[in-house]
Order: C-alpha cells, then structure tokens, then sequence
C-alpha cells in the first residue's frame, strides 16, 4: 500500500512530492460576471420609476427629501388621471385612494400634471383629493436645466 508513496534511493525511504494545488483563485470570470450585472442594472435602473410618461414644468424650489414612498397621482396630457400606474376616472379617485391609503388622511400624495395641461383640470384633481380629507397634498415640477435655464430668461427679457 504505501509502496506507491515511498521509493528507495540509496537504501534510505524517501517520499515523493505531493500534488499541491494551485492556490491563486481566477478572478476574470468574477470580474467579467460583476461588469455584466454592472451594465444590466445600469440599463434598467432609469425604467423602475412609477408613473405615466408626462413633461413635466420646471422649477427652481429644492427637492424634497421623504423617508416614505408617496403615492403618486398623474395627469397626462389628454388629461387623462392615473393613480400610480392605473387610469382612474374623476369619480373613482377618492375611493381609490382612500382603498390604497386605508383611509389615513396623513399619507403624503404628489401630484404630478402634463406642462400642457389645462391649470384647471390640476385644480379639479387637487379639489378632490383635498375634499377627501388627505392634508399632504405636493405639486411635482422638474427641476430645470442650466442650458434651458438660460434660454428661459432670454425668453422672458425678450417677451
């Protein structure tokens, strides 16, 4: 048995070295695995935000910062009401929310409209919402950028 360890050389045992295995580890595919995933969330991450696609005016105000997920509501540009990413007519969006709120007035609830939408139609929507008892109402505007900021004053000087 363990005549296949040991030789002989000059009378005396002596053991064959033994197989060792490669300690260093192959990160490539690691590394090639990590970059993929990068890309992949890189990609799809802008697509995870809730909502209906709408153009939103621009404001200067700073940014709220809320621990908790708000409930959105969205007008887009037919005028057309969405709760999250649900249609919901006029009628149907207070008991929508107070279904998805389980009636707690205190639940924050933005409310987001088309640039090109009737000034009007936003007030029926925030008239709604706010006979229904919730008090944490918030218009959403995007925040504008400096190349169309600039634009943006040439245009009010001019007209």
């Amino acid at each position: 048995m363990s005549s296949d360890f040991i030789s002989r050389r000059n009378g005396r045992r002596q053991r064959r070295a033994a197989y060792r295995p490669m300690s260093e580890i192959n990160v490539t595919p690691f590394v090639d695995v990590m970059l993929v995933l990068l890309i992949v969330f890189m990609i799809t991450a802008p697509l995870l935000t809730v909502g209906v696609p709408v153009d939103l005016p621009k404001t200067k105000a700073q940014p709220l910062s809320q621990p908790e997920e708000p409930l959105v509501i969205s007008v887009n540009a037919e005028g057309e009401i969405y709760v999250q990413e649900t249609s919901v007519p006029l009628e149907g969006l207070v008991p929508r929310l107070i279904a998805i709120t389980e009636n707690n007035a205190d639940t924050r609830i933005y409310l987001r409209g088309d640039r090109t939408i009737a000034y009007g139609r936003m007030m029926q929507v925030m008239g709604h919402v706010n006979a229904a008892g919730f008090r944490r109402v918030a218009l959403i505007a995007e925040l504008p950028d400096a190349a169309n900021d600039a634009a943006g004053k040439d245009d009010d000087r001019n007209g």
